[in-house]
């Protein structure tokens, strides 16, 4: 659904002039596009998944040229509806972002995941303790380690060293995504582009943050690690996008407006 998101999101602001873009009137029907499949996903309930898709529809916004004040009075409502929003959250919901402000609260109950995860992350130290040594994984103290805490597993069998190296391959992912947007001429192919890449970039930074401690537990796969094959299947079909971008990044087709127009 978001990379359906993010092509309609491509094609209809392909070809529109600055003007437009800047007009409230023209913002209108593409945040309508992003509320529905928003509140779908958040029936299932996935709060999780429904933000990623409402940050990386703000992305595309601000990277096509949607003016800051805008921004500030979405997200000034959005505060300021924070009771209403949270009468309406599921119970399990609320004890996630109460777990994640004070885990030590009920570290045997619903702070026990990111208490363990914390305590796996650490102690791999440097270097870790070797491929299938670790105590933690092994004998199941963190659960759904193969997948959205896959993190804590290669961080205690490879360390710091295993998780930089990590880190260092998925900045080079996302560097490679940003380039190709940048040098394709066709305004679609740059927003296509760059939305896939920061689509990819919030997994890998929500998952990281996540099982850190620095965001709420929510259900995000750390892309190409996490077991998982709708994920891994969705994944590469952005991969195979991006890579017709590239292929075919000296195309113009009617563009109007640019990244870099004023």
């Amino acid at each position: 659904m978001k990379i359906a998101l993010i092509l309609a999101l491509a094609r209809y602001f392909h070809g529109a002039g600055m003007d437009e873009i800047r007009s409230i009137k023209f913002i209108i029907p593409p945040i309508l596009m992003m509320l529905l499949p928003v509140l779908l996903i958040m029936a299932q309930p996935d709060l999780g998944t429904a933000l990623m898709l409402a940050f990386a529809t703000a992305a595309i916004f601000y990277l096509v040229g949607v003016q800051i004040w805008k921004f500030v009075v979405v997200i000034s409502g959005a505060l300021l509806s924070f009771p209403i929003i949270w009468s309406v959250l599921h119970e399990y919901q609320k004890k996630r972002v109460l777990t994640f402000l004070n885990p030590e609260s009920d570290p045997t109950g619903t702070g026990y995941h990111i208490t363990q995860s914390k305590i796996t992350l650490g102690s791999g130290g440097l270097f870790g303790k070797g491929f299938l040594n670790g105590t933690q994984s092994r004998l199941s103290f963190i659960p759904e380690k193969q997948t959205d805490f896959i993190l804590t597993v290669l961080c205690e069998e490879f360390g710091f060293l295993g998780a930089l190296i990590l880190m260092i391959l998925y900045v080079i992912i996302m560097i490679y995504g940003f380039v190709i947007a940048h040098r394709c001429q066709s305004f679609f192919g740059k927003i296509l582009a760059l939305g896939l890449t920061i689509n990819f970039s919030l997994y890998v930074f929500i998952n990281m943050a996540m099982v850190m401690g620095l965001m709420p537990v929510v259900g995000v796969p750390l892309p190409l690690m996490s077991y998982g094959g709708t994920a891994m299947m969705t994944l590469f079909i952005g991969f195979g996008m991006i890579e017709s971008v590239h292929i075919n990044r000296e195309m113009v087709i009617g563009r109007r407006g640019s990244i870099d127009d004023e």
